[in-house]
């Protein structure tokens, strides 16, 4: 599939070195109809243009991203944020499952995330994404958004009893015996599911300490789904300090 693509950045420098990535990473995927680099341009070229990707800047001239995304009307496309490093707002796309990359974009890191939206079905910024988002950036967020090719699920955090990734994959262990599977590693949630309330007890999992039944000095985790969790040697004592301290 061909993406109809625009470019939303008020530096000029930055707008055409992503121009030419994409050209080196894409050039079958992403044709580029326009640029904007303020916030009201944006909004009227994305209602005009209807692209199929959009990326975004989230620091424009006379307004931001997050502006630009509450004006428009039409909203079936992929987003993806293109930002300078910035923790709060890294934090609230991760919790709201909004894509991003970092400036300077990097080709394989750019390529990546165009092979992510190939994965997903159909075009579209999901509505509970952009209020995930809001509540992100206004509070502590108590929800996460995990993307499937079926649907964006909205998680409560404390429903959460543990994470299990297999290699790209990780897999959510809900309350009620619920299970969601999507296409990111455990990595990707270990900066946002924090302790005390969660803890990568091993390189495969990643637990909320709010649901142990028990725990041996042998290194052996019940959780209430009745999983049995390895504690790996190397955060055994990490894990054991933890559980004093709590």
């Amino acid at each position: 599939m061909m993406y109809r693509t625009v470019i939303i950045e008020d530096e000029y420098r930055l707008r055409e070195a992503l121009s030419i990535l994409l050209e080196m990473v894409a050039p079958q995927q992403v044709q580029i109809v326009g640029y904007a680099e303020r916030a009201d341009e944006a909004v009227k070229l994305i209602d005009r243009l209807k692209p199929d990707l959009v990326f975004m800047d989230i620091m424009l001239k006379e307004g931001t991203g997050f502006d630009v995304l509450h004006q428009i009307t039409h909203k079936a496309f992929h987003l993806i944020f293109t930002t300078a490093y910035e923790e709060h707002a890294i934090r609230a796309f991760k919790f709201s499952a909004i894509d991003y990359l970092l400036k300077p974009v990097d080709a394989e890191e750019l390529k990546t995330a165009l092979e992510r939206i190939t994965a997903l079905q159909g075009r579209f910024l999901a509505e509970k994404q952009l209020n995930e988002l809001d509540s992100s950036l206004e509070k502590t967020p108590r929800r996460l958004v995990l993307p499937t090719q079926e649907a964006m699920h909205v998680v409560k955090i404390d429903q959460i009893i543990r994470c299990e990734t297999s290699g790209s994959y990780t897999t959510f262990h809900l309350t009620q015996g619920k299970k969601i599977i999507v296409s990111k590693p455990l990595k990707n949630y270990e900066d946002i599911l924090l302790p005390p309330e969660f803890f990568r007890i091993h390189q495969s999992h990643l637990i909320n300490t709010n649901y142990i039944n028990s725990y041996s000095r042998e290194g052996l985790v019940q959780m209430e789904d009745g999983a049995e969790v390895p504690v790996s040697r190397v955060n055994k004592e990490a894990f054991f300090k933890l559980m004093k301290d709590g």
